[in-house]
């Protein structure tokens, strides 16, 4: 269980601004320190809180509960940059989490950055599809994006009945209608609601099962429906694009991404980054090299890690490539997630690996 505090930003699209602590556990000297931080906070005193929360983070810096508060009360004192760095370094830093994304996408809204927090809630949606607040959010910044428009077109042609009166309809719909002596989209502050207790637990999702694979068109006679599927791993390297579905040695490329997340899990990190192609594409701009230290500074942290893959799905993404799509639940200290995540992999020389890695399907 951990305290969770939701904020109603002043946004002139009054999108459901949901800022949500982050469902993970701290030590409890460390938890202190954050709840010490969050109480300051409530009683207005974000720059005390602040303060609390630096000197906390001084101690461990990577900690995600922490930088998420963090973002947090700088959203209150009103420094969006600074916020919105740290909300922005989370989701690199914790592709998994919804949250980051979500409070990006307020800020981002904030500033009018429609299309930004657009992409972030879509991102938000991607890494946990049972989260309803960044569907509500993403919502508003549908009918925003389309109260922009809709004013468009009646700046070019203001006798255009029809868009002034969907125009009208969305105001309406959003809650955005004009107040006497006020313009439209003028920014109204919505009240924080009361801290709520939440358990971080992961709604099931529904998982379409694979489709079985066709026949042959062409079998021989002798062939038989056993005979098909019988194929060496060392087909991984001859796959037609011709085939569909039909053909892809499924078993291997789940036995691939099962080994890749049992290597991660026991902290066999030279087995780990052995599962990555020289071509893998490296997230947030970095070196290869810089990445490879990250990671391994990641998984080397004391702690046990748990890594479970389940549903894997498995479809072609061209000559030699596939692409394998699975419910990934991960566990350590202070960390819970479960996420979809796809994994695009190469054949080389009979193995398959890891060309690109991303949340979401």
């Amino acid at each position: 269980m951990a305290s969770s505090t939701r904020f109603r930003l002043p946004l002139a699209s009054r999108l459901a601004a949901a800022l949500i602590m982050l469902g993970v556990s701290l030590q409890p000297a460390f938890a202190n320190s954050v709840q010490e931080a969050e109480k300051l906070l409530r009683q207005k005193q974000p720059q005390q809180a602040l303060e609390q929360i630096d000197l906390f983070l001084a101690k461990v810096p990577r900690d995600p509960q922490g930088r998420f508060f963090k973002g947090l009360i700088l959203t209150e004192l009103g420094r969006v940059p600074e916020a919105t760095s740290v909300f922005q370094k989370l989701t690199e830093d914790y592709p998994e989490l919804p949250e980051p994304y979500n409070n990006l996408a307020v800020l981002y809204a904030q500033q009018k950055q429609f299309d930004k927090a657009k992409t972030a809630l879509e991102m938000a949606i991607r890494t946990h599809p049972s989260y309803a607040v960044a569907h509500e959010n993403l919502g508003d910044i549908y009918a925003r994006m389309a109260t922009q428009a809709y004013d468009r077109a009646l700046q070019l042609d203001s006798s255009n009945i029809g868009a002034q009166s969907k125009l009208n309809l969305i105001r309406e719909m959003v809650g955005n209608t004009p107040r006497s002596g006020s313009k439209p989209g003028s920014t109204s502050t919505l009240a924080a609601t009361p801290p709520a207790t939440v358990a971080a637990v992961t709604p099931p999702v529904a998982v379409t099962p694979p489709k079985p694979p066709e026949p042959a068109k062409t079998a021989p006679p002798a062939a038989t429906a056993t005979e098909t599927p019988a194929a060496p791993p060392s087909a991984a390297a001859a796959i037609s694009p011709a085939d569909g579905a039909a053909g892809l040695p499924v078993a291997d490329i789940t036995r691939t991404v099962e080994g890749w997340a049992a290597a991660w899990a026991r902290k066999d990190v030279n087995a780990y980054l052995a599962h990555y192609d020289s071509s893998f594409e490296v997230p947030g701009k970095k070196s290869r090299k810089a990445w490879e230290a990250e990671r391994r500074a990641r998984i080397d942290k004391p702690g046990a890690i748990e890594v479970r893959v389940e549903n894997v799905q498995v479809s072609r993404d061209g000559a030699d490539r596939v692409k394998a799509s699975f419910r990934q639940h991960y566990k350590a200290v202070g960390l819970k997630s479960s996420t979809t995540k796809t994994l695009l992999l190469v054949s080389r020389d009979g193995r398959w690996l890891i060309q690109r890695e991303r949340v979401g399907g």
